[in-house]
């Protein structure tokens, strides 16, 4: 189960770090005039989509694992959430415990957007200098 969600989450982190990659070479093809608009305007919308993908992923495989370990998220006192939970996942267990009971999946992806927007811009500068160095 772990290694499902391990999987999952280095696809959407993959997908996060070549797509403005990927939509630069789509945006070269086409030759369009004002690339830097299309390119911040898809990018950040596309990214911002893929991103709100993952921060909600990572709260629900968070959910699916503490289940998994036979917590009980229902519970009305420590006996009941971890009556079930086998004593060498514990830890484990009250990891993931904690990081569910902090800020919510939307925070955290909104705050990602604006984390990931400087790439976009890293990005393009590092296309425009390899572009100038090609026609030299």
């Amino acid at each position: 189960m772990e290694k499902l969600i391990w999987i999952s989450n280095i696809i959407i982190i993959g997908l996060i770090l070549v797509f403005p990659i990927i939509l630069l070479r789509i945006l070269n093809k086409l030759r369009i005039r004002r690339k830097l608009i299309y390119y911040s305007l898809i990018g950040i919308l596309l990214l911002g989509l893929i991103i709100f993908i993952s921060a909600w992923w990572n709260y629900k495989s968070d959910l699916m694992l503490l289940k998994h370990y036979g917590y009980n998220i229902d519970g009305m006192n420590k006996t009941e959430f971890y009556g079930d939970v086998l004593p060498e996942n514990m830890q484990k267990v009250k990891n993931i415990e904690a990081s569910v009971m902090g800020i919510g999946w939307s925070l955290k992806a909104m705050l990602g957007i604006i984390m990931i927007t400087p790439y976009l811009g890293i990005i393009y500068i590092l296309n425009r200098f390899t572009e100038r160095f090609r026609k030299n």
